[in-house]
């Protein structure tokens, strides 16, 4: 896994066993633990086509269940990730820079970093959130990391994926919208699906 991302800046994750299947981008600064499923891609492309209605409808119905909640399911990379039928041309074995020039993809792309952008304004927004590194980190090439400015630190420690999810406010919800609509064009499939 180090070798697989370590020429990328970035690469994505999404926790094995969480309450809801949430992808998100880590710097490639950081180290994951053993209970993340990481996923070597640097690409909007296939983060939008992973953090789609269509491949969590996939997880679901792939992945295995745990603990006591009702959806639930284990996110396993060889039962779920490796098995997952993505659209043509858009596979993870094909270099991104192939398919840079693909509408389908561009669409996917374009949905997917507007959906990470107000997520994470969302979650640290500019006006309670400061970026600092001290010099330590900084030499060390750790990336800045977001400090609650004063006043705002108990407001801050609320604002996390899994609140933002159980509200499912309609920005949200329609940030996925347009995001799985690009991804079932890809598949040329009509949205909604029945």
């Amino acid at each position: 896994m180090r070798k697989a991302i370590s020429h990328l800046e970035r690469y994505i994750a999404t926790p094995e066993t969480p309450t809801y299947t949430v992808f998100s981008w880590l710097p490639a600064g950081v180290v994951p633990d053993k209970n993340l499923i990481v996923i070597a891609r640097d690409d909007d492309t296939t983060f939008g086509v992973l953090h789609s209605g269509i491949h969590l409808v996939w997880v679901r119905a792939i992945g295995s269940p745990y603990g006591n909640h009702p959806t639930a399911r284990r996110y396993n990379s060889s039962r779920v990730y490796e098995t997952f039928p993505f659209p043509d041309g858009l596979s993870p074995n094909i270099p991104a820079e192939r398919y840079a020039d693909n509408e389908p993809a561009q669409a996917i792309g374009a949905a997917a970093r507007a959906l990470v952008e107000d997520r994470d304004r969302w979650l640290n927004p500019s006006e309670w959130v400061e970026w600092i590194r001290t010099p330590e980190e900084e030499a060390a090439g750790f990336p800045a990391r977001p400090v609650a400015k004063a006043g705002h630190e108990a407001a801050l420690k609320k604002r996390t994926l899994t609140n933002l999810y159980n509200e499912r406010p309609t920005w949200l919800a329609n940030l996925h919208d347009t995001l799985d609509k690009a991804v079932a064009a890809a598949y040329g499939w009509p949205w909604p699906l029945s």
